[in-house]
């Protein structure tokens, strides 16, 4: 199953009319083969002009707990205060966490983890311009691929990106940032998503 949303924000996109909504603006697969679908696609990974993933990292202890994904610092960097954590371990998608200020509900960044793989980056490139309106790929970290996505751009409306970070060919991780007020309209929320990308790259690498 493709991705569902980021632990970073709780807000849900709307999908277009081919695909059912998740939580993070990915798409569901269909029955009727219409958009981006996961388990039912079969080739070769990654696909046409998808960039490969040259070491893959395992990602099973991880997704077992989740909110180890970022450190209580790493957090703090990103939020710019102390964070409350709130992990699913049952998510429809997999299990995820979500990192906010006590008593706030911005800014907050979201982690999710897919249950199975679900072809990586792959899944992500075939959705560019249906569903995804938003497709942008940034700068690689470490030689890990990240892709900007959405169902709809939300960076100057709602201070809020959905960044893909291919861990191999057939897995990533999906980070979503939401922005605090003050910040919406003046930075860029998809860069502030690769920044916690990278945090989570760190600590998953650190302990693998």
């Amino acid at each position: 199953m493709r991705r569902t949303v980021l632990v970073l924000s709780a807000a849900t996109l709307a999908l277009s009319a081919c695909s059912t909504p998740t939580t993070d603006g990915k798409p569901t697969p269909t029955s009727d083969g219409n958009g981006p679908t996961t388990s039912n696609t079969t080739g070769q990974l990654p696909g046409p002009g998808v960039p490969k993933v040259a070491s893959s990292i395992d990602l099973t202890q991880i997704k077992q707990a989740p909110c180890n994904a970022l450190t209580e610092i790493q957090a703090k960097e990103i939020l710019g205060s102390e964070a409350e954590t709130t992990d699913r371990l049952d998510g429809a998608s997999g299990p995820s966490c979500r990192w906010s200020p006590p008593a706030a509900t911005r800014p907050r960044v979201n982690v999710l983890f897919s249950k199975s793989p679900d072809r990586g980056m792959t899944s992500v490139y075939e959705a560019k311009g249906n569903p995804y309106k938003l497709f942008e790929p940034l700068e690689a970290i470490a030689g890990y691929p990240v892709t900007a996505y959405g169902t709809e751009d939300e960076r100057t409306s709602r201070g809020r990106c959905s960044v893909a970070l291919g861990t191999s060919d057939n897995e990533t991780i999906d980070v979503v940032l939401e922005q605090s007020e003050a910040n919406i309209g003046k930075k860029d929320p998809c860069n502030a998503a690769r920044e916690a990308a990278i945090r989570v790259l760190a600590t998953i690498r650190g302990g693998n």
